[in-house]
């Protein structure tokens, strides 16, 4: 067809826009982006592309499936927590919070009454009970924020004594004592950078010490010719201790020895513990604070708190994670290796005939800056290494990993309940 005949038989935009399947997806999605998608489908008309009555359908197949522009990622990684994924995936439960959360809600009213009331304090009463040996709970925005608000409320001007192998660097190049010294601190730093001693710490604190902080390494280990202060030793200097935890373990775990959780912190004598909420809580991004009653009221107080206060949609979802079922972290924590392989043999039943693919065992990590180091025991379908691209960049994307010529989906962070949609998308990218 000549380019002038295309032009004139392309439908009018207005005429497109009154199909009825669009008018509902505009009502979904808005105006724009029904109207952005209707303009790339004409313009593949008017190319030859699209015959006129295929616009339509072109339109409402290009359409995103929500009006934001995050995708629904298949976490095949091996990775648990994996920060570039978003790191902790809500459960069904905290989505579900969420969703009413949404709408108008009583976050700062108490119905019964009629008046102001606390603002979250369902899911502070949560965080409280999940961590009894706490005096007082606050929840801040996220686990940075949580302790620059001690810092501002205790430290500006002052002193905080901080071990060299402690002067970490958390995600997207921000570090530890850069944000300290933002908010008004004086940073001494003591010991080398593999060794430090109480006495150290002892020789440093003086009356302008505002507290000792010990910050946990959650992201890389330090082995060899190395020696720390554990907290409980810490207690004993004539100032506070402030543990900064990371990664959010609220009690001990079998699986994760050697990471630090807020209970034990606060029993050996930290007077403040800080983490985040969404790493091996399984939560939201939030901050957690959790130590003395007097001393978290008076965080909770400070103006500065405001600016790091947390929105009700976090709040919802911190709740339903303490209060609800075992979110999918917990979960992937303490999968049994065999029944991860169980399912990867059946995917690779699934796929016989279809591609080359291999059930083996493997090894996955807690990731998102905790439990560095930690091996945990999965499973994964092997396939090859050529595939990674098209599964990345297909619908839904899966993100595996490639190693050693191969590319492995691991089972540990997929839910049971994904891998037929995990399937459905491998013979996708082999073109089945």
């Amino acid at each position: 067809m000549p380019l002038q005949d295309r032009r004139r038989a392309t439908p009018r935009t207005d005429r497109v826009l009154a199909d009825p399947a669009l008018r509902e997806a505009a009502a979904r999605l808005g105006d724009r982006l029904v109207k952005e998608s209707v303009t790339r489908a004409q313009e593949r008309c008017r190319a030859g592309d699209l015959a006129p009555e295929e616009v339509v359908g072109a339109a409402l197949a290009d359409l995103p499936a929500t009006a934001g522009s995050l995708r629904r990622v298949l976490n095949a990684t091996g990775v648990v927590v994996h920060t570039n994924l978003g790191r902790a995936p809500l459960s069904a439960a905290a989505v579900a919070a969420v969703e009413v959360a949404a709408g108008a809600t009583d976050v700062e009213l108490d119905l019964a009454t009629g008046r102001r009331g606390r603002r979250g304090r369902s899911a502070l009463a949560a965080l409280a009970d999940a961590v009894p040996e706490a005096g007082g709970v606050h929840v801040v925005n996220n686990g940075a924020a949580a302790l620059a608000l001690v810092t501002v409320a205790l430290a500006v001007g002052r002193t905080v004594v901080v071990a060299r192998g402690e002067m970490v660097e958390i995600g997207d190049g921000f570090r530890i004592p850069e944000l300290l010294e933002s908010v008004g601190a004086r940073l001494r730093e003591v010991g080398t950078t593999n060794r430090v001693r109480l006495a150290d710490y002892a020789a440093a604190v003086d009356e302008e010490t505002a507290f000792v902080l010990k910050v946990h390494p959650s992201n890389f280990r330090v082995e060899g010719f190395t020696a720390s202060v554990p907290v409980r030793e810490l207690a004993t200097l004539p100032v506070p201790v402030v543990a900064d935890t990371g990664s959010g373990l609220l009690a001990p775990h079998p699986r994760l020895p050697g990471e630090p959780s807020a209970a034990r912190a606060l029993q050996e004598g930290a007077a403040v513990v800080t983490a985040s909420g969404d790493k091996l809580l399984g939560g939201p991004q939030c901050g957690l604070v959790l130590g003395q009653a007097e001393l978290v009221r008076r965080l909770a107080r400070h103006p500065f708190a405001r600016a790091v206060r947390v929105d009700k949609l976090t709040l919802a979802a911190l709740e339903a994670t303490l209060r609800g079922p075992t979110p999918p972290v917990a979960r992937a924590l303490v999968a049994d290796q065999d029944e991860l392989l169980d399912r990867a043999h059946r995917l690779v039943a699934e796929l016989a005939g279809t591609i080359d693919a291999e059930a083996l065992r493997s090894t996955a990590a807690v990731g998102g800056g905790g439990a560095p180091g930690v091996a945990l025991p999965s499973a994964a379908v092997a396939l090859p290494a050529a595939l990674a691209e098209p599964l990345r960049t297909g619908s839904p994307p899966v993100m595996g990993h490639v190693t050693g010529g191969r590319l492995l989906l691991d089972l540990i962070a997929v839910p049971p309940q994904e891998d037929s949609v995990l399937l459905t998308a491998v013979r996708r990218a082999v073109g089945v």
